[in-house]
């Protein structure tokens, strides 16, 4: 991620009032999606585009996108040209209803392709409360969002971990998650990773694991599974802190000292889930790659498991983004209602290009309407 580029301050207006935006069409019985486009110096618009140019995605579904009309065509007319170059097409955000969000002038003039500032910081922001505000009035079932840069927030004077965290706050939840599911394009098999902990440094990790910390996010896990996913009885597999999960305490003694005493509870209390664990870390991915690839030695998927709770960031996304770096979705969990996202950054570094990879942003959109289907029917 590039640095912030100070800019002079901007004037941020007031965000407009969700009750003052004009009714926008749908189809009755439909799912109804916003998509915030996210921060307008990065991909967003352009994944967005790309991925809507799929009109199978919208077949079943109203798909609103949230952020400044201006701004997003003027993203799409310059993109047309790139994007053709590369074989690829864009829908045109004219085919869509856009709930618009618009930005004063000198905020939109800030905001180059590229370049990450306050004046970008500050619409993504506006976007995705937009998106909420409207969601939480029952416009919609579900949010997709395009990334943020959490410096570019920070720099507009909006201090959140990300999107995750405003959206539980805004939504009023205590109790959420961040969970990642991919679907594998070689054997239809779903990897879903559930991380205990998010956005923390790793030498803060072992003091931040406790029993009641993954009892919440063990309860999200399986109520997720039930509501989303149909999974009454999930197999769930539990990670390790330590190398080889401790070596019965010769490599560390989390293990000992509570985590496998908590599993039992766990196992007590849930008896219509098979938890496994706590699996040593070096061997738990073994075979969801296996499974990933389609080259399981036995029946097809015979040991691995619904979804895997890792402990910390890299311990579940290295493996995620190595199997799945251009299909998982990144999915809040705990919320009351549906909200996915590509698992990829803002990529500064190759905005306005037209050469961003869409396939994520597919995923997510994908993923928002088959969790909204699903709860609508539970």
């Amino acid at each position: 991620m590039s640095h912030p580029i100070p800019i002079p301050p901007i004037p941020i207006p007031p965000i407009p009032n969700p009750q003052s935006q004009p009714p926008l069409p749908s189809q009755p019985g439909y799912p109804q999606l916003a998509i915030a486009l996210g921060d307008p110096a990065g991909i967003g618009s352009e994944v967005i585009l790309k991925a809507l140019a799929d009109r199978t995605l919208s077949q079943n579904c109203n798909i609103t996108l949230v952020g400044d009309r201006t701004l997003l065509l003027q993203t799409y007319q310059q993109l047309q040209s790139k994007v053709e170059s590369h074989l690829e097409s864009l829908a045109n955000p004219d085919d869509f209803p856009i709930l618009d969000v618009p930005l004063e002038p000198s905020l939109r003039e800030a905001i180059v392709p590229g370049v990450e500032n306050a004046a970008s910081g500050a619409a993504s922001f506006q976007f995705l409360e937009i998106a909420i505000a409207h969601t939480l009035q029952g416009q919609f079932q579900g949010i997709v969002t395009a990334p943020i840069a959490k410096s570019a927030w920070k720099a507009a004077g909006h201090y959140y971990p990300g999107q995750t965290e405003l959206l539980a706050e805004k939504a009023g939840v205590q109790r959420f998650g961040m969970l990642f599911v991919a679907r594998s394009p070689f054997s239809h098999w779903t990897l879903r990773t559930l991380l205990a902990t998010t956005h923390i440094p790793l030498r803060s990790v072992p003091d931040a694991l406790n029993p009641d910390l993954l009892t919440l996010k063990l309860d999200l896990l399986i109520d997720c599974l039930r509501q989303d996913f149909g999974l009454d009885t999930p197999a769930i597999a539990i990670a390790g802190l330590n190398p080889h999960s401790g070596e019965q305490g010769q490599l560390g003694t989390e293990e000992q000292d509570w985590l496998i005493p908590w599993i039992q509870q766990m196992r007590d209390g849930h008896p219509q889930v098979h938890l496994d664990g706590p699996i040593p870390p070096d061997t738990l991915w073994v075979r969801p790659g296996q499974a990933w690839f389609g080259r399981t030695s036995d029946k097809p998927f015979a040991k691995t498991h619904d979804a895997y709770l890792a402990l910390y960031h890299d311990q579940g996304l290295i493996p995620v983004k190595l199997m799945a770096f251009d299909r998982a979705v990144n999915t809040t969990i705990g919320l009351p209602f549906v909200r996915t996202s590509p698992d990829h950054g803002t990529a500064f570094d190759i905005a306005g290009q037209g050469i961003a990879e869409a396939a994520s942003m597919r995923s997510a959109i994908e993923l928002a309407i088959e969790l909204v289907g699903q709860r609508r029917r539970e």
